[in-house]
């Protein structure tokens, strides 16, 4: 029986052997996993140095900063003791954003050097320039800032004036007291034409807003003059270069302009309420603020809540 068993164990011995090397040159086949790049550079594929993202999962997509289109933020500003304090918080913000050029314009015959040494520090794409307000304008009452708008206009359309098309680009009109949050840069920078959004402690509300419906601007939710072709603050709305560059004539008008109706009257030559593009999630999000170094004027704020939204400002 042993001699049997035997036999049997040398009969099947050189069979396992065969299995075994066959297996033994597979795995000696088989490929390597790869390793990750180093830092540094070279070599082929993607190029990135970075990891590659997990199988079955698509890596987000991530827009250069060159194809983004540039911010051009408008500030008026005067001498007063709080200037420089608030353009200083006005550039904290805007170092933040990608691809802002800062317009800056003084109501002053001359640039100061308060603000020459400011723009100087900044750290900020930065146009400083200036222009005074005639004294006839700088009664209580009359609309303030048209002279320093009207010039950082100007210069947008000079430097457009002779270059290729322009690159994609959005204007907005940042004064110098309000508080911006950075998601309101990532709104306004898809703008067509015209975008706008709600506005926080201003007119005498905690916020006002473009009433949508639809997707569709369709009133206004104001403490003052909502019959205003545009009840909207100055700090409201976004417009596309483009459409400053086809609208050469579109300022700010001193004649036949009332206080509070620069906004309406500017907006009423390059766009119609229906045009308009409601951002910051239908217009129900507030992202910028009326913040004035003064105590807030709650006023005009309705004893019960009368919007259709609850929006936290």
């Amino acid at each position: 029986m042993k001699s049997l068993l035997f036999s049997r164990f040398l009969l099947l011995l050189p069979w396992v052997l065969i299995v075994i090397i066959v297996l033994d040159i597979d795995s000696s086949r088989a490929p390597l996993p790869a390793l990750a790049p180093r830092g540094g550079g070279g070599g082929g594929g993607s190029g990135s140095g970075g990891a590659r993202p997990a199988a079955g999962r698509a890596a987000a997509p991530r827009r250069p900063e060159a194809a983004l289109p540039t911010i051009y933020a408008i500030t008026p500003t005067y001498s007063r003791p709080v200037q420089k304090a608030e353009l200083t918080r006005l550039a904290n913000t805007f170092r933040q954003v990608a691809r802002l050029h800062w317009i800056l314009v003084e109501d002053a015959a001359a640039r100061s050097d308060l603000v020459s040494r400011f723009v100087a520090g900044a750290g900020l794409p930065c146009t400083h320039l200036h222009v005074p307000t005639p004294r006839r304008y700088k009664r209580p009452g009359l609309p303030r800032a048209t002279e320093q708008r009207n010039a950082g206009l100007a210069w947008l359309r000079q430097r457009h004036q002779h270059l290729p098309p322009p690159q994609p680009g959005v204007l907005f009109f940042a004064d110098d007291d309000n508080t911006y949050s950075l998601e309101l840069f990532q709104e306004m920078r898809t703008t067509r034409k015209v975008s706008v959004w709600p506005v926080g402690l201003v007119g005498g509300r905690r916020y006002e807003r473009p009433v949508v419906e639809n997707g569709k601007v369709v009133g206004w939710y104001t403490g003052w003059r909502a019959d205003r072709p545009f009840a909207i603050d100055m700090a409201g709305f976004a417009v596309s270069l483009q459409v400053i560059l086809s609208h050469p004539k579109a300022v700010f008008k001193r004649r036949g302009s009332q206080p509070g109706m620069q906004e309406s009257d500017f907006l009423k030559q390059i766009t119609t309420v229906e045009e308009l593009e409601p951002k910051a999630n239908n217009c129900t999000k507030v992202l910028v603020w009326h913040t004035r170094t003064e105590k807030v004027n709650l006023a005009n704020e309705p004893k019960y809540h009368l919007d259709t939204v609850s929006i936290e400002v």
